[in-house]
């Protein structure tokens, strides 16, 4: 099995910061929609739209901070947004109302998108072109085990279902973003890239790139799945206990950690890239019809079919990953990897925008149909990326490689 931990230097380093708030973002992904509606008192339905607005938010000032990383230079810009992040995690200890909750989401959802465009900025900076998806596979795989461990501990306030447990949960997860800043300190320093007005939004014209972007959101329905659509569905559709959620989070990030850069390794270019997610596409139809499977009325028939539909889940969020990082990287123009990964990057915060409220009336109100069609979206955009990365690589000015655009795409 490949080496889970990342070759030493930047690549460690990113990867250590990566870990430091990954713990308290474990604990908080599995305990944060039950807090907002169990402590603060909030229903489903205003959760779900709150964060809808929320990632709106953030998907739009994504793109700006980004840039002054770009401007700026990454590595503070990162540092800055890790310190508003974990503000915005502490401010949710003193919400007890909607308006308060969208406030503070806006401010969480608008540092992470940002600090999500500095990292990148900061990678491509650090790393060599020939090793960055490689690095990105090892950084998944050491986040997904700090998200393990944090998920564990958010069982542990699940099972205690008090407030104080989970106040304490979400006091970790701002801990853990100060923290996170101070490890970022420790990288070199990544040269500011001078302003070129005339190359402003190109990345928004490539239409072919946009297009891959957009369905690479709709894959990404699997992320607000995991912390919102599936603790909803088990506390409201099924008869399993609430812990499940802890377990099936650990489940998940430990698979990531384990067998993720391994996944990665088989993904080379653009044709095994489309590859990978039409196969993620597929497992994600059977994701979806076991999951549907637990809405039964005995614990122990939805406990196994809950178990099931999260091994599932977890193989075709690997195969997903692998494939979207190599035609992100493939499909940018070089000289402008930085504009166009954070570009790409956008399609996560379109996710989490329309993904929570989404997600809530599909399966909290629509039960088996809903899965039935989330299964069948997905599907289909898994089917329809490979014909717009080749139309992508075609339209390039300076080719792919050959190899890169060669059958299976």
């Amino acid at each position: 099995m490949p080496n889970p931990l990342p070759p030493a230097g930047p690549q460690r380093t990113l990867s250590l910061a990566q870990l430091t708030n990954s713990v308290g973002d474990g604990a908080y992904y599995v305990t944060s929609a039950l807090y907002f509606t169990h402590v603060v008192g909030l229903a489903p339905a205003r959760i779900g739209f709150g964060l809808t607005v929320a990632w709106a938010v953030g998907t739009v000032a994504g793109v700006p901070l980004g840039r002054i990383a770009d401007r700026r230079g990454p590595r503070g810009t990162a540092v800055l947004l890790a310190l508003a992040t974990g503000v915005a995690v502490a401010s949710f200890l003193v919400v007890r109302d909607f308006a308060l909750f969208l406030a503070a989401a806006c401010l969480y959802a608008t540092a992470q998108s940002g600090l999500a465009a500095a990292r990148q900025a900061l990678l491509a900076g650090l790393v060599a072109k020939e090793e960055r998806t490689g690095a990105l596979a090892h950084l998944q795989s050491t986040l997904n085990a700090g998200l393990a461990v944090g998920a564990a501990l958010g069982g542990l306030a699940l099972f205690a279902g008090t407030t104080a447990a989970y106040l304490a949960v979400f006091s970790v997860d701002a801990a853990s973003f100060l923290l996170c800043a101070l490890v970022l300190l420790r990288l070199p320093a990544v040269a500011a890239v001078p302003g070129d007005r005339s190359a402003k939004l190109a990345v928004v014209r490539d239409r072919p790139y946009a297009v891959v972007t957009l369905l690479n959101a709709v894959l990404l329905l699997r992320m607000p799945l995991l912390s919102i659509g599936l603790p909803l569905w088990i506390t409201e559709r099924t008869e399993a206990p609430e812990w499940l959620v802890s377990a099936l989070f650990v489940l998940n990030t430990g698979a990531v950690m384990l067998f993720q850069v391994r996944t990665a390794r088989s993904v080379t270019g653009i044709p095994t890239a489309a590859r990978a997610i039409r196969r993620s596409g597929a497992l994600m139809v059977l994701t979806c019809l076991v999951f549907a499977m637990s809405a039964v009325d005995a614990p122990w028939v939805a406990m196994s079919a809950l178990v099931g539909g999260s091994v599932l889940l977890v193989a075709a969020e690997m195969l997903h990953s692998a494939g979207s990082w190599q035609l992100s990287f493939d499909l940018a123009p070089a000289g402008r990897i930085g504009e166009y990964q954070g570009f790409f990057g956008t399609g996560v915060t379109v996710a989490r925008t329309l993904g929570p409220l989404l997600l809530t009336a599909l399966l909290v109100g629509w039960g088996t149909a809903g899965w039935l069609l989330l299964g069948g979206t997905v599907l289909a955009a898994s089917y329809a990326l490979g014909p717009a990365a080749r139309w992508a690589a075609g339209t390039r000015q300076e080719p792919v490689p050959a190899a890169a655009v060669a059958r299976g795409v």
